[in-house]
């Protein structure tokens, strides 16, 4: 590291007690029959732990009354304690706590030498999403964002089609999440809560990590953060991830040239708003045309007759044929039904393999590759990220553009202030540096 590691304890505020211990970190991958896992928060990160080859020794949560009970794990309520007390223990983290504490998290169990599942959304702005991707290059860490579908059917026959050919000539991806969400109901928010008794067991100043501390409110814990700005990505980061993963990948998309708020109903500065449609405009990569993603969300909002599919998923149009897709790993579909049964029988065969949190621990232990390491996820995040500031600035029909190559907006300062705003509060300054 090039940051000594008892200074930064001390500076994060964590004791520097055995902190020389983590430069004589000498694990690598395939080293050990079981991977030493340590679980911060949960969701789907604690399907990791149901591995026959994953040995949790440690769980942390803000909120005492959610420390899940593992045989034998450590329990802490502070992460930082965890990672300098259990260091040599500890070979993997996962992360499932709410979006704007994913990066601080990560950063340091990565600058430490561990290994890294992080819940969806990776990061909450698109300077966390690019530290993460150096970090994973500088640290050589193994690293999985928890989108479970890139595992699934839909990664593995979309590779195929791909492969194939099938998508080159793919112009329009039409996403949409048309179910209400938690912040929905709440009408109008003119600032943030003045606060409410703090909860018995709940760590309230650990949970705002990087971000400003604020009085305790139901409207932030447990699970409503994600309605705001500041704590969450709202529908796009939540479910962008589980339905545009891999027509992101598989087309190679890269990041847009353009980011415009088509529409928006009951916008805020505050929280998210209750409809959005978005459009993304990639640019020609080589031979394949330009393409436009749009993204529809908010229960009513939902794209036109044949652009759609149940209530979430995706239509890809302009290939050789249409396709349309669900969530996570529902694979595609040609569309209209009568020609998919037409083709069906020509279309490329593929096999499946480990499911995610497999295929992490096997990649942890040297034994597989992950599928949706931050190299790839982290790009993926970064274009929810510019979608995000589109709908925070709320300025429906004035396209954002957008250099791919320089990574900021041409001639915005605002949007150019929101891709690492808000600063992080003080005396967490640090792991922007690690």
């Amino acid at each position: 590291m090039n940051l000594n590691r008892r200074d930064f304890m001390k500076t994060v505020g964590v004791s520097a007690a055995g902190a020389l211990t983590a430069l004589s970190y000498s694990r690598v991958a395939g080293a050990n029959e079981r991977l030493n896992y340590a679980l911060v928060g949960g969701v789907g990160a604690r399907q990791i732990a149901n591995h026959d080859r994953a040995n949790v020794v440690a769980v942390c949560d803000v909120d005492e009354n959610r420390l899940p009970d593992y045989e034998g794990a450590r329990p802490y309520y502070d992460f930082r304690e965890m990672l300098e007390e259990m260091d040599g223990d500890i070979d993997a983290v996962g992360i499932g706590t709410p979006d704007h504490s994913h990066f601080p998290i990560a950063i340091l169990a990565m600058s430490m030498g561990k290994h890294v599942f992080v819940e969806k959304p990776l990061a909450n702005t698109f300077q966390e999403s690019e530290l993460l991707m150096e970090a994973e290059k500088k640290y050589n860490v193994v690293t999985q964002l928890g989108n479970q579908g890139h595992s699934g059917a839909n990664y593995h026959q979309f590779r195929a089609f791909a492969e194939a050919g099938l998508t080159d000539g793919v112009t329009k991806v039409v996403s949409h999440f048309n179910r209400d969400r938690r912040w929905h109901p709440w009408g109008e928010v003119e600032g943030y809560p003045e606060g409410e008794e703090v909860p018995e067991g709940l760590h309230w100043h650990l949970w705002h990590t990087t971000a400003e501390e604020r009085p305790f409110s139901g409207r932030y814990h447990p699970g409503n953060w994600r309605g705001w700005y500041r704590y969450g990505m709202g529908a796009l980061g939540d479910w962008g991830p589980h339905i545009l993963d891999t027509a992101h990948r598989f087309l190679e998309l890269g990041l847009p040239t353009e980011v415009e708020l088509v529409h928006v109903e009951r916008h805020n500065p505050y929280i998210f708003p209750l409809e959005t449609t978005l459009k993304f405009t990639f640019p020609a990569r080589g031979e394949k045309p330009p393409v436009e993603v749009y993204w529809y969300d908010g229960d009513d909002n939902r794209p036109p007759e044949g652009e759609r599919t149940g209530s979430a998923g995706k239509v890809l149009l302009g290939g050789e044929y249409d396709f349309a897709g669900g969530t996570h790993g529902d694979p595609l579909r040609v569309i209209p039904e009568s020609r998919h049964e037409e083709v069906e029988e020509d279309l490329p065969g593929y096999e499946t393999g480990s499911n995610h949190y497999a295929n992490f621990v096997l990649s942890a232990l040297g034994e597989e590759t992950p599928r949706s390491p931050f190299e790839v996820a982290g790009t993926l995040n970064q274009v929810f990220t510019l979608g995000v500031i589109a709908q925070e600035m709320g300025r429906v029909g004035e396209p954002l553009s957008f250099d791919p190559e320089r990574k900021r907006f041409v001639d915005n300062d605002q949007a150019n202030e929101l891709l690492s705003y808000p600063p992080p509060r003080e005396g967490w300054e640090e792991y922007y540096n690690l």
